[in-house]
């Protein structure tokens, strides 16, 4: 009885993993379907009179903003690591006053819709001739990703023996030191952690890239991919190999930290 109950439990688990990866065969499917195949019904499961025209096109029009995409995912990972691990550190070892509501503001700030953090950006932005830039996106983008990563360095931090901090102190390393030295080096899964979320945050944004690089030349490719949208013509073809080169990058990040990521992310729920 217990085994027919497995053998369904696999096979309702491999229908419902079925039906979740089904947009993303469908997505790979359309990017090698002609124009004129596109509406032939019934739709074509497999496209047997494939093209590659669509990723004709990523090749020729669409690689400067992939490579956009990559500066400002990296650089937002870069600044939200300068700013959050320092003060994840002070939050969970240097314990200063007021730091609950920190922590409660921080929480709250991930509450805050991203439309209107974008409005004021924009008119911020105006003011200092930052509009459509790449500096603007990466600070943009990092708001969004400094708060949850603050938390993520705090719980971690928080579980590093304090004998370890003194012992540190001790041999005559100072405060700055022992994060560099000591508490850095240990948090390995939560940095892990932190930058594969802040880098997907800005790779997936549209939001920030339509409000405030939607008129520049250096667009990202969520911005990108809307050369192929229009009232009278919508080369799907394009749109979906577009979509798949751009899945590419997160895909095989995910699959690379996802055992970082996973110990990061349970950080301090259990504690003794």
């Amino acid at each position: 009885m217990s085994r027919r109950r497995d053998w369904g439990r696999s096979v309702l688990g491999i229908i419902l993993t079925g039906l979740m990866l089904f947009p993303v065969y469908w997505m790979i499917n359309v990017s090698f379907t002609r124009d004129q195949d596109m509406r032939k019904s019934p739709p074509q499961l497999v496209p047997i009179e494939g093209t590659l025209d669509g990723y004709r096109a990523v090749l020729t029009q669409q690689l400067p903003y992939v490579g956009t995409s990559l500066v400002v995912g990296l650089g937002t990972v870069l600044l939200t690591l300068l700013l959050a691990a320092p003060a994840g550190y002070a939050l969970a070892k240097l314990r200063p006053p007021g730091g609950g509501a920190v922590r409660f503001v921080l929480l709250i700030a991930q509450m805050i819709p991203g439309i209107i953090m974008a409005m004021g950006f924009y008119a911020i932005y105006l003011n200092l001739g930052v509009l459509n830039t790449v500096p603007g996106l990466i600070l943009a983008d990092s708001t969004i990703a400094v708060p949850f990563a603050v938390l993520i360095f705090t719980a971690f931090m928080s579980g590093i023996p304090d004998e370890l901090i003194q012992a540190a102190l001790v041999d005559g390393a100072n405060r700055l030191r022992t994060f560099w030295s000591v508490v850095l080096p240990l948090s390995r899964n939560a940095t892990v952690t932190v930058s594969l979320f802040a880098f997907l945050w800005a790779w997936s944004d549209f939001v920030f890239a339509a409000t405030l690089a939607g008129g520049g030349a250096h667009r990202p490719i969520t911005l990108g991919i809307y050369q192929y949208i229009g009232n009278n013509n919508q080369q799907w073809n394009a749109i979906m190999a577009t979509a798949v080169v751009a899945s590419i990058p997160t895909t095989l990040l995910l699959v690379l930290a996802q055992r970082y990521v996973a110990a990061g992310v349970t950080a301090g729920a259990v504690k003794d």
